[in-house]
């Protein structure tokens, strides 16, 4: 695009401190549906339900004290557009419809984003058939603008990015997914709907029943249990815990399979004086030989670009540190022997990755095949992410969206959001859709 589009209303959609979701009542205890996590894919999902259901109740259980804390509050905030997906799959349906929902949210709320492009860059002649492939695939996924462009076309939209061709995709946005979750749980709580965070759930089951006792003993006849010991009642449970989607499911009764690995993505910012150098997206060709995407140029709302990730085994769920380690965590990795068959596949890959987190130079000598003009003093040591990538027990990633639950008394009243990974940001308010009409099938609402 010949410039970036931005949106952006006078004060936007302020980040609401914790206490206020906290503040919350907590008297009330029966509810209709529980969602568990406040994450975008949970947030966007109670707000569908609240909104499409307004005679029942519903409520979100948080175990961190602020929302979007963990994958929705560290990722790249790209707007994806729908590209890379295997065509008829949830992903490919999910995203190009999500991007749409998005874009319409964000001008209906006032959030700001940029509508800033996609360049996908190929620099080496071996790339140029794999581009065009990707290429004839957002075609089949109905991925609006897209074209392929030459080296002269990239310099004018890209000034300092060389390569042999690109894939130009000009519907690729950016956002903070952190403000649109936000959003999702101020228009949840417009409905009516409740939010407990400091809630960590750890026990799923059938109460007694006692209706002589208490009548909600059959009318809302699954107890939720929290780490401190509270308790709520409900009818019907919906996870979409993320890195402990397979936990949920577990404690729940229903299968731990697909198993959750968390990998950490670190990204290096570019500094301020040098980001002039990125107007939207550079991405490389994917490798599909790798299940990631590798290092790239993600320009922020807050004018900082973010270059990278890599993507290294975390030793925590929750690892954002290079030595965050959890013993239970590293373990449920390292003895699962999906991993070991992922590891054994991609061994020089994973090697890469290791030895380019712990030397800087080895990350900017990727980039500068796309932006000769960066070195190593242009960049820092930026934040960093946790994928909760689900594998299966042949160590194949698992790439499609997974919703499953379970059998018997407590598996019949429970809808499992086992695996949403990138681009579940993009893909939120479309995947609510898709959870509501789960839930109404499900559950018989």
């Amino acid at each position: 695009m010949a410039a970036a589009v931005l949106r952006q209303r006078a004060g936007g959609v302020g980040c609401v401190a914790a206490g206020l979701w906290q503040a919350q009542s907590r008297q009330r205890s029966t509810f209709d549906v529980a969602v568990v996590g406040a994450g975008i894919v949970g947030l966007a999902s109670a707000r569908e339900l609240a909104r499409r259901y307004p005679s029942l109740t519903f409520a979100v259980l948080e175990k961190e004290q602020e929302l979007a804390h963990h994958q929705s509050g560290h990722n790249s905030g790209v707007i994806h557009s729908g590209i890379y997906y295997k065509p008829g799959s949830l992903k490919a349906k999910l995203c190009v419809e999500g991007a749409a929902l998005c874009y319409e949210y964000c001008d209906q709320k006032g959030i700001p984003y940029k509508q800033c492009g996609k360049l996908i860059v190929a620099v080496e002649q071996e790339e140029i058939p794999r581009l065009k492939a990707l290429y004839e695939r957002g075609l089949q996924n109905n991925v609006p603008g897209l074209k392929l462009i030459g080296p002269k076309e990239i310099q004018a939209k890209e000034p300092f990015c060389r390569g042999l061709m690109a894939l130009d995709s000009p519907y690729t946005g950016i956002v903070n997914y952190k403000q649109v979750a936000q959003s999702y749980a101020e228009d949840f709580q417009e409905a009516g709907g409740t939010i407990l965070t400091d809630f960590e759930v750890t026990n799923m089951e059938m109460g007694q029943e006692s209706s002589s006792e208490n009548e909600d003993g059959l009318k809302h006849p699954v107890v939720v249990r929290s780490s401190k010991g509270e308790e709520i009642y409900c009818r019907h449970i919906v996870t979409c815990g993320g890195l402990y989607s397979d936990r949920l499911s577990e404690i729940s009764g229903c299968s731990p399979e697909p198993r959750i690995v968390p990998f950490r993505g670190d990204y290096l910012v570019l500094k301020p004086e040098k980001c002039y150098m990125v107007k939207g997206n550079i991405y490389p060709v994917p490798n599909p030989r790798f299940p990631f995407l590798g290092f790239h140029f993600t320009p922020r709302m807050d004018g900082s670009v973010w270059l990278g990730p890599n993507a290294v085994l975390a030793f925590k769920r929750e690892g954002y540190k290079l030595f965050d380690f959890s013993t239970g965590d590293f373990l449920d990795a390292v003895m699962y022997s999906g991993l070991w068959k992922l590891v054994l596949r991609n061994l020089s890959y994973g090697l890469s990755e290791i030895y380019r987190a712990v030397f800087l130079s080895a990350q900017v000598k990727q980039l500068q095949k796309f932006i000769p003009e960066v070195t190593v003093n242009d960049v820092f040591r930026g934040p960093s992410g946790v994928r909760a990538q689900a594998l299966d027990s042949d160590g194949n990633l698992v790439d499609d969206f997974v919703f499953d639950g379970g059998s018997g008394d407590i598996g019949s009243r429970i809808l499992h959001v086992r695996n949403a990974p990138s681009p579940a940001a993009t893909s939120s308010l479309a995947i609510a859709k898709m959870i509501a009409d789960e839930v109404k099938r499900r559950f018989e609402l």
